[in-house]
């Protein structure tokens, strides 16, 4: 396997191994009745800041979005917690309260992993391989990589990659994902805990 971690790498991860355990063992302790709103921070996220969006998620659920329809444009373009294409971004917020349904029972199918997250993918508008992935690993699903241009720097300097590779079309994205999990089995850490170790990398902090 080409690759290894870097010493700052293996450093932060000494630092921060059980803060980032105890994070995924709560991705997998989110109750079902919360799936909708995990579904929302992660259509709020892409371009936006993550502490923004999950203001955002807590408000929602505090003014019971799901039941209620709601315009959410307000919530979105406030100062406080402002998250890009907030036009864009609230019309999929209600398209996908109308969509929960369908979503949830493919949600509770006996589709794998990989099944379910590509019907998100190809199902949701503005939901790609990424949201996807991101949704599902915020309510407990494993080993579905998150990526984009911050995890792809740290898998070059890890050395995995000698280049950014492309991410579309869909079959590049599940070919990056196959050389994460690689590495992640050659440095035995799980692609979920590096992906978070990665982000903590970057930002400092670990959200979701």
């Amino acid at each position: 396997m080409k690759g290894n971690l870097t010493v700052s790498h293996i450093n932060k991860y000494k630092e921060i191994s059980a803060v980032i355990k105890s994070r995924l063992n709560d991705f997998k302790s989110v109750p079902a009745k919360d799936y909708f709103y995990e579904l929302c921070y992660c259509i709020c996220t892409p371009q936006s800041k993550a502490a923004n969006a999950l203001i955002v998620q807590n408000m929602l659920a505090e003014n019971d979005f799901f039941n209620k329809a709601f315009d959410p444009t307000p919530i979105l373009r406030s100062p406080s917690n402002y998250i890009r294409f907030h036009n864009q971004k609230a019309a999929r917020l209600l398209r996908v309260r109308e969509e929960f349904n369908e979503i949830s029972e493919i949600i509770s199918s006996n589709m794998s992993n990989y099944e379910k997250r590509n019907w998100l993918a190809n199902n949701l508008n503005g939901f790609g391989m990424k949201e996807s992935s991101h949704f599902l690993r915020n309510i407990g699903y494993e080993n579905l990589a998150i990526l984009d241009r911050h995890i792809l720097r740290h898998l070059m300097n890890c050395g995995v990659f000698d280049e950014l590779p492309k991410l579309t079309p869909e079959k590049n994205y599940i070919s990056v994902e196959s050389k994460f999990l690689e590495f992640a089995d050659y440095v035995g850490i799980s692609l979920d805990e590096l992906d978070l170790l990665f982000w903590a990398s970057s930002t400092g902090e670990i959200i979701k």
